[in-house]
């Protein structure tokens, strides 16, 4: 809707997508994991995530068919936001490591005894894959924008699997450490490791979400580059969060 000069008219947009994502993530995620790590009970663990997996996949795949059907009411916005937001989300992992710096720099030991020995290989080839990752989406994008659509698709699916198996291995390696009785409450360094690779983990996550959700009306002939580009930007910053997270939780 236009006024009488062209210019766009206020309107409200209304939508049940965010209110579905922040349901979905609170009880896929935290109530998920203290019904698991907390209170031992697979039955509460079940029931959490039953309820949070359908609404988040169905709250981001709202949120990104509006992201490709609406136009935008100012233009240019949207990729100078995504970078304000991913601003913010750096801030809260930043908060993440401080928090782990001064646990690490005030303990006379580190890692603190009875911590069994994390192999690095495992999170060197995490890092590579997802390294790889970001070369294919970025590679997605100038298909998309050559109009290669199929090859925009492919890049994408290729995307999406090296993300699930960063996830796979991820899965792997929580359950080696849990095997050895490294559990979360084992001792500082179990808390400040879960929860450093477990939230960057769940970013990987929900950027599968989103590549799910974009994939779906791609595959119908329906893309939108400026979306397109807003995920990719979110994917990258995945990626480079990997850089930080496994030098300091692995090797120092």
């Amino acid at each position: 809707m236009t006024t009488e000069s062209g210019a766009p008219a206020h309107h409200w947009e209304t939508s049940w997508a965010p209110l579905a994502v922040v349901a979905g993530t609170f009880f896929l995620f935290p109530l998920t994991f203290i019904a698991y790590f907390v209170y031992d009970s697979l039955f509460l663990t079940a029931i959490f995530a039953g309820i949070g997996t359908p609404l988040l996949i169905a709250g981001i795949a709202k949120w990104v068919n509006e992201g490709l059907a609406y136009k935008n009411i100012v233009e240019g916005a949207a990729v100078p936001g995504m970078s304000i937001f991913i601003f913010s989300e750096a801030l809260v992992f930043l908060a993440l490591f401080v928090g782990y710096w001064m646990i690490h720099l005030k303990a006379d030991t580190w890692p603190p005894e009875g911590t069994p020995a994390i192999g690095s290989a495992v999170p060197i080839l995490m890092t590579l894959v997802l390294v790889v990752s970001s070369f294919t989406m970025q590679r997605g994008e100038a298909k998309l924008e050559a109009g290669d659509r199929g090859g925009f698709v492919n890049s994408l699916i290729v995307t999406m699997v090296l993300g699930a198996l960063f996830l796979g291995l991820s899965l792997y390696e929580y359950n080696h450490l849990l095997g050895l009785g490294f559990g979360t409450s084992a001792n500082a360094f179990s808390s400040a490791f879960y929860t450093l690779t477990g939230f960057h983990a769940a970013h990987v996550l929900v950027g599968l979400g989103i590549f799910a959700a974009m994939l779906i009306p791609a595959l119908g002939g329906r893309t939108n580059k400026t979306f397109v580009r807003c995920a990719a930007l979110y994917w990258h910053f995945v990626v480079v969060v990997s850089f930080f997270v496994v030098p300091q939780v692995y090797f120092w």
